[in-house]
C-alpha cells in the first residue's frame, strides 16, 4: 500500500510517500519538503507566534495535497519537538486536524528514540548485536540502547541544532563568547541528565541517524557520502566550523543555506555526546523516525 509520513519538524515540514507492506523494506516514492524552521516562530511567551502558525498551515496545506495527489491510502502524520515544547501546541495541533482532516499526533521525545531505534534495528539487523541510536534533530537529542527491537533504555534531551542555535549562538561568525557559552551548557545538561544504564552502555555497534550526522561525516570525508563518523575528526572539525561564517559553511559539502548556521551547535552536541559515551566512531544508518513509524505501523496492522 501507499503511505504518507507526515513530519512536523523543527526545521522542516516533511511529507515522505512511501510503498510498503509487511515483510518488505519500505520504498520511498516521492516527497514534499518545506523548511519552516519552527523554532525561530518561537515568543516570549513560549508560543509559535501567528505567522509561524499561518506558515505552518501553508506547509501543511501544500503536504496534504501532495498526498492526494500521489494516491496515498493513508497519512501517519506526527509533530516532535517545536510543537511538543510551544505552549500553545495542543491548540494548534487541533486546528491542523479539524482543517485538513488528519490525525496528527505529538509525538514525546521517548516515542521519537523508540521509533528511531526500530529503524536502526531493522536496517542493521541481528548480527549487530547491542545498538546504541544517536539522532540530533532540530529540536532535540534522542538516545537509545537495547539488544532487541525495543530498546531497553530512551532519553530525549532539548540538545536540537535549530533550538540551540537560536538560544546560544550570535554574530556572524559566532563570537567565541556564544560558542563557548554553548559548549560549557551542552556538557553540563550531558553531566546532569545521563543516566547510568546508558553511560554504561556496553553497546556492541554504535549508530548515529538525522541530517546533522550525516551532514558532519559528509563534511569530514571531504564531500564524500561517508557510511561512518569518527569522534578523533570531530575534535578537529567543529573547531574549524567556530571560525566560518554562514557562507563559508553553506560552501561545504552537503551544507545547505538553510541549514548552515545551526551545523556548528550539531557538531558540539555530537562531539560531546561522543566523548562523554567514550564511542570512538558512529555508523550512519539512513533509516530514521520516519521509517521507524512506518514500520510500527505495519507490525499494528498484521495483529
Amino acid at each position: 500500500m501507499r503511505l504518507g509520513v507526515l513530519d512536523v519538524g523543527s526545521n522542516t515540514i516533511h511529507l515522505q510517500v512511501m510503498d510498503a507492506h509487511n515483510g518488505a523494506r519500505p520504498t520511498p516514492s516521492t516527497n514534499f519538503k518545506v523548511e519552516l524552521r519552527l523554532t525561530e516562530y518561537l515568543n516570549d511567551s513560549g508560543e509559535i507566534s501567528g505567522e509561524g502558525i499561518l506558515l505552518l498551515h501553508e506547509a501543511i496545506k501544500g503536504a496534504v495535497e501532495h498526498a492526494q495527489q500521489s494516491g496515498t491510502e493513508d497519512i501517519l502524520a506526527f509533530a516532535t519537538s517545536a510543537i511538543r515544547d510551544s505552549a500553545n501546541g495542543p491548540a494548534i495541533i487541533k486546528h491542523i486536524n479539524e482543517e485538513f482532516d488528519i490525525d496528527l499526533q505529538i509525538m514525546s521525545g521517548d516515542e521519537e528514540a523508540r521509533m528511531t531505534f526500530l529503524a536502526a534495528r531493522r536496517w542493521l539487523g541481528w548480527s549487530a548485536g547491542r545498538l546504541l541510536v544517536l539522532d540530533i534533530g532540530g529540536g532535540s537529542l534522542e538516545i537509545a540502547i537495547g539488544d532487541d527491537e525495543h530498546p531497553d533504555g530512551t532519553l530525549s534531551l532539548p540538545l536540537g541544532a535549530a533550538r540551540l542555535t537560536r538560544d546560544f549562538l550570535k554574530g556572524d561568525p559566532f563570537s567565541s563568547k556564544s560558542i563557548k557559552a554553548l559548549e560549557m551548557y551542552v556538557d553540563q545538561v550531558l553531566q546532569e541528565s545521563l543516566p547510568y544504564e546508558i553511560k554504561l552502555h556496553s553497546a556492541d555497534h554504535f549508530v548515529a541517524t538525522s541530517k546533522t550526522f550525516r551532514t558532519l561525516a559528509r563534511i569530514a570525508a571531504n564531500g564524500e557520502n561517508a557510511k561512518k563518523l569518527q569522534t578523533k575528526n570531530l575534535l578537529s572539525l567543529v573547531p574549524k566550523l567556530g571560525e566560518m561564517n554562514n557562507k563559508e559553511r553553506a560552501d561545504l559539502p552537503g551544507v545547505s543555506a538553510s541549514r548552515a548556521n545551526q551545523i556548528l551547535a550539531g557538531g558540539i552536541v555530537a562531539r560531546a555526546i561522543l566523548e562523554k559515551l567514550q564511542v570512538p566512531e558512529v555508523e550512519i544508518c539512513p533509516w530514521a523516525l520516519r521509517e521507524g513509524l512506518v514500520l510500527r505501523w505495519l507490525d499494528w496492522m498484521e495483529r
